[in-house]
């Protein structure tokens, strides 16, 4: 059986050689893997075009030079599979070629010089050959299957890889719109950080503004109300004076009358007294001015309630009266008997009770201009005690109020009055005493035509 072929057949040979290795380039991805390769393996059939212009030339004829040829083909395939070894179907296929080579170097080995092959070794080597044709072909479509399993897997990882940077470049993009919204974030938390601040100072301005304001409503009535002590001060300095001058002209007579001495040192020392009280009433009603014009301390103290309102509804009274002399209201009082000192700080409390005060006078004067007949102006006050808690209630006959304005009263810059006669901050202002200052509650009741009542209501 001869196996050899002459330089006849390297024209099917050649042919045959570059379209196995095309598709071995196609297979394995040489152009990318190795491509000076795959530019080498391109020119797989020079050698066998050398061999026959050799042959032809040299008149050489010898049916070898298609098995070296064969050889040469089949050395660099396994060159290249050895080259993509970390490939695996290119593994397989150099585990499917090994066989079907040294079967091939075998049969030239065993050749005679005519290329052919001795019949004792014919047998054993049909049966070689079929087996390492069964087992090329078996392991060749095992290589395929691996390549369109390694393909599936390289898709799957490329469309991981593209999920992968489609993921990671929405993170990117969010993690930029998130700083950028943090940075506007912060921006207007810092803008609103100082527009607070603005709020707050014009606030307190505001409120500094309203206490001015009130305090000139104080201001005629505190000259009325500290012209009586001051009053009685001088009058009991010039008493005590004239008493002084008769003690001495009695000291110093031959004969001293030592009870009238007595008695003179004893009218002194009640003047003095006198004067040390009317003193401290006229200290303590500057004290109230001061304390209402400074900014409160907010510093709490027992507090006498009763004598507050008291004292803050003549203030507010004498004030109208000094700015109209024609009007003249009736004031009630009723004062809960040993009703206990509120905690409370008293320039703020006192600040509450003055405007709603002025609002009682000012509503009762309204309905008095509107020529009412036997209308009588009343402002009152009264004190109780009731579930643990402090009530003052401010009254008055005067214009009342609709509900509509009822439900508007504690809201800050509204008023009822003509323009330039109320800020509508003083009201407000006294809600948020009570309420926030104090922890108590300050309500209204009203019917128009009628009067009011303010309710502040402090914990005792």
């Amino acid at each position: 059986m001869a196996h050899s072929a002459g330089y006849g057949d390297l024209f099917y040979l050649a042919p045959m050689a570059y379209g196995i290795m095309r598709g071995l380039s196609r297979f394995l991805d040489l152009p990318q893997r190795l491509p000076r390769w795959h530019r080498a393996l391109n020119y797989i059939w020079v050698p066998a075009a050398a061999f026959v212009f050799i042959s032809v030339a040299l008149r050489f004829k010898s049916p070898v030079l298609g098995d070296v040829y064969w050889l040469l083909v089949l050395f660099a395939l396994l060159g290249v599979l050895l080259a993509v070894r970390h490939y695996r179907p290119a593994r397989t296929l150099l585990f499917a070629t090994a066989p079907f080579v040294v079967y091939k170097v075998l049969e030239i080995i065993i050749e005679d010089s005519n290329g052919k092959i001795p019949k004792s070794f014919d047998a054993f080597l049909g049966t070689t050959q079929g087996f390492v044709i069964i087992w090329l072909i078996t392991f060749v479509f095992i290589a395929r299957s691996q390549k369109k399993q390694l393909e599936k897997e390289r898709v799957l990882r490329e469309e991981e890889e593209k999920a992968k940077r489609l993921i990671e470049a929405q993170n990117v993009e969010l993690e930029r719109l998130v700083a950028e919204r943090t940075a506007a974030l912060t921006q207007q938390a810092q803008e609103l950080s100082g527009a607070l601040v603005e709020l707050r100072t014009t606030q307190a301005q505001l409120i500094q503004a309203e206490k001015m304001a009130s305090l000139g409503e104080l201001t005629a009535g505190i000259a009325h109300e500290i012209q009586n002590p001051l009053n009685f001060v001088n009058n009991f300095a010039e008493v005590s004076a004239e008493l002084v001058e008769e003690l001495e002209e009695e000291q110093t007579r031959s004969v001293r009358d030592l009870e009238l001495e007595a008695e003179l040192l004893g009218d002194l020392k009640q003047n003095l007294v006198k004067i040390n009280q009317h003193g401290q009433r006229a200290a303590g009603i500057v004290r109230g001015m001061l304390e209402h014009s400074r900014a409160s301390t907010g510093e709490r103290a027992p507090t006498d309630v009763n004598q507050l309102a008291d004292e803050y509804l003549r203030l507010a009274y004498h004030g109208l009266r000094a700015k109209d002399k024609t009007f003249n209201a009736t004031l009630e009082t009723d004062f809960a008997p040993a009703l206990p000192l509120v905690d409370a700080v008293s320039g703020d409390l006192g600040r509450v009770l003055l405007n709603l005060f002025t609002n009682a006078f000012y509503a009762v004067r309204q309905r008095q201009q509107a020529g009412e007949a036997g209308y009588a102006p009343t402002v009152g006050v009264g004190t109780a005690r009731a579930n643990g808690h402090v009530e003052i209630r401010v009254t008055d006959n005067g214009t009342g109020m609709p509900p509509e304005v009822q439900q508007k009263i504690f809201q800050p810059f509204f008023t009822t009055k003509p323009t330039g006669e109320g800020t509508g901050l003083g009201l407000s202002l006294s809600h948020d005493i009570v309420v926030q200052g104090h922890g108590g509650t300050l309500t209204v009741e009203s019917q128009p035509g009628q009067g009011t009542t303010f309710t502040i209501s402090l914990p005792a």
